[in-house]
């Protein structure tokens, strides 16, 4: 599902010439999925709460892989292929809901040991960003056979995660059926659940799509600062705009594997991460990098924070709700970072025409407010699930 955002960004421009769209319409590609996704990730969740992970996951990556192949035959079909290719990338939101938020509580669900469930949220994390670095190496490679390529890998990809989900995927045994729990009583349990950890789960839901905002926002600039300003394209770019995302997703797999149990830990962890973030930003703003290597320095550290900030947030949010509540509450919290992702482009497009200052003083400000919040509203000690 990573790659059905990332692998985009380093052909967006292409994408906006052959099309025909101003860079604003362009980035409605992203948003627009995303959009979907926000509004339907919470009906997933509770739908696999109640009827199982892999029932949900399955025609997700389905429907995901259904709507590339609506966006690649763009490129063919009669009409507006702008338009064309909106409605696939609305079909492939759909099917993101249903899928990749599902993976969280699943993690939760497999483990019993609070410190496998960290590594394997850790693991899961890394998977993520390993995506993100990937996908504008491999969307960049396959832009090189034609421009709607990529949309063409994306059922591709979808149809072997259903098989490897449905051959490898092994939902664990219960003992006993469980209660079928009436939805006005699940969602009166939502609601309890609220308000007695609304507050630090409202800190790790905005820091979550906070982090995304700025992740999306920075590439979205990036791609297309390398075209304008220094003239470079193809699989060169892809590789300069994997290099932040690679020290994301090292620094994810190093954080999944020593914060453990140790929920303490994953609030600090997030929160210097938070910080080292708003600092990164900062100085890109303040200094407007003329130096492209020092751009990318100033972002790959952006990039360490939030890599360790990410699987302490899963974390704490995986593990410090009830099994019966995770698959709903996790949803919420994906919903979130798809909010972060939909108007990080947008956002990136519009105030990049200014600035940079106008771009990163405002993404800085906010990776702030959600290091203020991580430190006053995230109290590791009110917020155990019970066993």
């Amino acid at each position: 599902m990573t790659l059905g955002n990332s692998m985009l960004i380093p052909i967006l421009p292409a994408l906006a010439e052959e099309l025909q769209v101003s860079p604003f319409q362009i980035s409605l590609i992203i948003t627009l999925y995303s959009l979907v996704a926000i509004v339907l990730i919470p009906v997933a969740g509770y739908l696999s709460d109640r009827f199982g992970r892999k029932k949900i996951l399955i025609p997700g990556l389905l429907l995901a892989g259904a709507g590339g192949a609506v966006c690649g035959l763009a490129s063919i079909l009669p009409g507006n292929g702008y338009h064309i290719m909106l409605w696939g990338r609305l079909l492939q939101g759909v099917g993101a809901a249903g899928a990749a938020p599902i993976v969280l509580p699943l993690v939760g669900d497999l483990f019993q040991q609070e410190k496998e469930v960290s590594a394997g949220l850790g693991v899961i994390e890394t998977a993520n960003t390993f995506g993100k670095v990937l996908s504008p190496i491999v969307g960049s490679l396959l832009a090189l056979i034609s421009w709607y390529t990529p949309f063409y890998a994306i059922p591709a990809l979808c149809l072997l995660s259903v098989l490897l989900v449905g051959i490898l995927v092994k939902a664990p045994r219960k003992d006993k059926p469980e209660p079928v729990v009436s939805f006005a009583s699940f969602r009166r349990s939502i609601r309890e659940l609220f308000r007695e950890k609304g507050s630090w789960l409202g800190a790790v839901f905005a820091a979550g799509g906070i982090c995304m905002f700025v992740v999306f926002a920075a590439l979205f600039y990036l791609s297309n600062l390398l075209e304008d300003r220094y003239g470079i394209k193809g699989v060169y770019k892809g590789c300069l705009l994997a290099f932040p995302l690679a020290a994301l997703c090292l620094s994810s797999y190093v954080t999944g594997k020593i914060i453990g149990e140790n929920k303490p830990l994953m609030k600090w962890v997030t929160l210097g991460g938070l910080v080292v973030m708003s600092v990164a930003l900062l100085i890109c703003g303040w200094t407007e990098p003329e130096s492209l290597i020092y751009l990318l320095l100033l972002l790959g550290l952006a990039g360490i924070g939030i890599g360790a900030s990410l699987p302490s947030l899963d974390a704490l949010i995986t593990e410090g709700i009830e099994k019966e509540q995770r698959g709903t509450i996790t949803s919420i919290y994906s919903s979130m970072r798809f909010i972060g992702v939909a108007v990080g482009p947008p956002a990136a497009s519009l105030l990049m025409n200014m600035s940079s200052r106008w771009l990163f003083y405002p993404i800085s400000a906010a990776s702030a407010l959600a290091a203020l919040l991580a430190l006053l509203a995230i109290r590791p000690g009110k917020q155990k699930a019970p066993a």
